[in-house]
């Protein structure tokens, strides 16, 4: 098997896709953040000494996912069409679960970008609530689904 970032001599290399074509890709993926119910009650009741958690941790995400080339070393500068964000709200189990939508018309895919908006909107939830509950978790960040590119369509099967 060939590694696609090291070069012939096995020094990190760039994924070379100027012979690609541009097609539309979208990639969705998904993470949880799960808290004490004192916490999460004040995210619900936007009692939160540091404001709006949930619509700061979508700003976040969506700055996180524009930055994504920025923090992952092999990533390509993507010009994003479109990033979509949406917290479902878990009250039996104190929890918030992030999705994010990344779309691009290019030549690499988006997948990056969704995983790295959902670990930052999940850290930013983390940072605000942190003075109620440093115990917070978060977890299952995974892809959901991806379209567009020479793999095709993926849809995980979670």
């Amino acid at each position: 098997m060939e590694l696609t970032h090291l070069d012939a001599n096995h020094n990190p290399n760039m994924v070379d896709v100027s012979n690609k074509s541009e097609t539309k890709r979208v990639a969705v993926a998904k993470g949880t953040i799960t808290m004490s119910q004192e916490a999460y009650e004040s995210v619900i009741s936007q009692t939160n000494k540091k404001g709006p958690v949930l619509q700061t941790a979508i700003v976040a995400a969506i700055m996180g996912a524009k930055k994504t080339s920025d923090l992952i070393p092999m990533c390509h500068p993507l010009f994003l069409s479109s990033v979509g964000c949406a917290i479902e709200e878990n009250p039996a189990k104190h929890s918030f679960t992030l999705t994010v939508t990344a779309k691009v018309e290019g030549k690499t895919g988006v997948e990056m970008e969704a995983l790295t908006g959902v670990s930052i909107g999940l850290l930013t939830i983390y940072d605000m609530v942190k003075a109620i509950d440093k115990s917070m978790v978060m977890s299952e960040i995974y892809l959901v689904e991806k379209e567009g590119g020479k793999s095709g369509h993926f849809k995980n099967a979670r």
